[in-house]
């Protein structure tokens, strides 16, 4: 388990974690979610022992980093792919790792070969792809065999078969019973990887529920429907009280799930050509939850910079 308790950290004047308190459970994929500048990276530094916390703690299993034996066999973090020598090998880089923990120099073969780099092990890593380079550091996440994994942007350069390849892999590692703590900003990829969310803000807790939860309390669930006796229908919509929007040949229905739809369809004698349930997507529920801890904000309707050009503006 990891657990921040009352967690801080302050840059001289900047307050980038502020009285932070959360915790992550084994057996399951914990997302870790906020806008850029919202504390992430510092508050895995501080669970980690490379920043000092300015106050509050960082536990991994009851104890602070720095109090672990043989960290490699209790926690295992990629926070920065590209951070080995350019000039080891990958297998060079690993065994230097497995040293430093007393770890057996035969699981570095194992875990080249549970990544997929065995054909590449004798290969500089400075001459790695970023996919490659996410896989070796995702290797030495793995060396101890750790019951703990921290895991910042892990997809980050990686093709679609390696994305999936990640995604089922934590997924494999939580059903081992592992604690698994993944930062990401790629919320598509979050939304089917991660069953539980901590999201943050300006270095607050803004929510801390399962995805599903998460997503369901930011956004409205609808029902579209389309029919050829749209009319019949919105009629008998309308005398339930429930809120309804005109889309082309269709009605989004807001406040009544698609069974009981079905039902006063069928109960009026009106045939459906679709009844299908809206859900909001993880996106939109970060958007509506994050707006007012974004630094940098953009105005998404305003004309492009090449149309104003175009417009001798």
């Amino acid at each position: 388990m990891i657990e921040a308790r009352g967690l801080s950290k302050r840059y001289g004047k900047t307050l980038a974690v502020d009285n932070l308190s959360f915790s992550v459970t084994p057996g399951r994929v914990t997302g870790f979610l906020g806008p850029n500048g919202a504390g992430k990276s510092t508050t895995m530094r501080m669970i980690l022992g490379l920043d000092t916390p300015t106050g509050g703690s960082a536990l991994i299993g009851g104890k602070p980093y720095a109090d672990l034996k043989h960290p490699l066999r209790t926690v295992g973090a990629l926070l920065d792919a590209k951070w080995v020598h350019p000039n080891r090998s990958a297998r060079g880089h690993l065994r230097w790792l497995a040293r430093s923990n007393q770890l057996p120099a035969k699981r570095v073969d194992e875990v080249l070969d549970l990544v997929g780099l065995s054909g590449v092990a004798n290969k500089r890593a400075g001459g790695f792809s970023l996919g490659m380079s996410q896989r070796l550091g995702i290797a030495g996440a793995l060396l101890g065999d750790p019951q703990v994994l921290l895991f910042d942007e892990p997809v980050n350069g990686l093709d679609p078969e390696g994305i999936l390849w990640i995604r089922k892999f934590m997924h494999r590692l939580a059903d081992e019973g592992r604690t698994v703590f993944v930062s990401s900003h790629l919320l598509s990829e979050m939304a089917l990887t991660a069953q539980d969310l901590i999201v943050i803000g300006r270095g607050r807790l803004i929510a801390h529920s399962s995805t599903e939860e998460f997503v369901a309390a930011a956004t409205e669930n609808t029902v579209r429907v389309r029919s050829p006796q749209l009319a019949v229908l919105r009629g008998a919509l309308g005398r339930t009280g429930v809120s309804l929007r005109d889309e082309g040949d269709s009605l989004v229905v807001s406040g009544m799930e698609s069974a009981d739809i079905g039902e006063l369809a069928a109960a009026n004698g009106v045939v459906l050509h679709e009844l299908s349930p809206q859900r909001g997507s993880l996106e939109e529920a970060f958007m509506q939850l994050t707006g007012d801890s974004v630094e940098y904000h953009t105005d998404l309707d305003a004309p492009a910079a090449a149309d104003l050009i175009a417009a001798g503006k």
